[in-house]
């Protein structure tokens, strides 16, 4: 690690709790191949804190910092500007700090946008996809896919209301791309056949909970490459029957990588290190 001094500038990883973070080891290994005197640093804090913590950053050498569960949402009211993308989806993930203005960005969908371009060589272009659950990744992937020009967009919940919330804010923004359907049977089965592309957003598979699986694979088709957010494990029981179908698959662990390099670039203005990301944060998960 490069050594320590005045001109040394720090970015922030804010969130709670954040024992199960592989960011610090990613970012870190980032900025040492780079030969960039910065340091990435988690802050653990409650939420009364919160605004304190963010206005006192500019005056302490930060270059920026990230934001994770729950603060995305939070953390928009502390802020001077917000990138359109991180408006339409309403949640930010990572801040820079340039002459004393925080600026707001989302880079988890374009984080998973190059991740599904890189690993499967699939583009937004024009596919129909199915997208299970309505929370925050979802929101971001959803509002990405749509704004990169995405046919159709399927929104899946178990809670039917937050899914035609969802489908109306992407509609607003992008037009009539993004449809809401309940999670039964019959109608996942019809998105499934009509889409190419479906992409679990839900928390259902994450360790220790590893054989739970977001959709009977009884709906699955082969045609289908399918992905999911989850990155522990890393092939998640979804991943592991689209296999047995034959599916092309994709792990979360990629998005990951290439959210924090969207970050990297945006704080340091230089091309991010993903083959020494990669390496650091599958050391550090693994």
């Amino acid at each position: 690690m490069a050594k320590i001094d005045s001109k040394t500038k720090y970015i922030g990883l804010l969130g709670y709790p954040l024992g199960h973070s592989i960011s610090p080891a990613m970012q870190n290994a980032a900025f040492e191949s780079r030969d960039v005197n910065y340091l990435y640093i988690p802050i653990e804090l409650k939420k009364e804190d919160l605004e304190h913590v963010v206005k006192a950053m500019p005056k302490m050498n930060f270059a920026g910092f990230n934001v994770t569960i729950p603060y995305k949402i939070e953390i928009m009211k502390f802020l001077d500007e917000i990138d359109d993308l991180a408006k339409s989806i309403g949640a930010v993930n990572t801040v820079a700090i340039k002459d004393g203005k925080l600026r707001g960005y989302n880079t988890d969908g374009i984080g998973f946008l190059r991740s599904m371009e890189d690993e499967l060589s699939l583009s937004a272009d024009g596919r129909n996809i199915l997208i299970l659950g309505s929370g925050g990744a979802a929101r971001a992937i959803s509002m990405t896919l749509a704004m990169n020009k995405a046919n159709r967009i399927y929104i899946c919940n178990r809670t039917y209301e937050r899914a035609e919330g969802l489908v109306k804010d992407i509609n607003d923004k992008y037009g009539n791309v993004a449809i809401s359907i309940p999670m039964v049977k019959e109608k996942m089965e019809y998105a499934v056949n009509d889409a190419e592309i479906l992409i679990n957003t839900t928390c259902v598979g994450t360790y220790p909970n590893i054989d739970e699986t977001p959709i009977d694979k009884e709906i699955l088709k082969g045609h289908l490459a399918v992905c999911d957010v989850v990155y522990n494990p890393r092939k998640t029981k979804l991943l592991q029957d689209a296999e047995k179908l034959g599916c092309k698959t994709m792990s979360g662990l990629g998005m990951l990588i290439y959210q924090g390099a969207e970050a990297f670039e945006i704080w340091t203005g230089a091309k991010a290190p993903v083959d020494t990301m990669s390496a650091a944060a599958t050391a550090a998960l693994f």
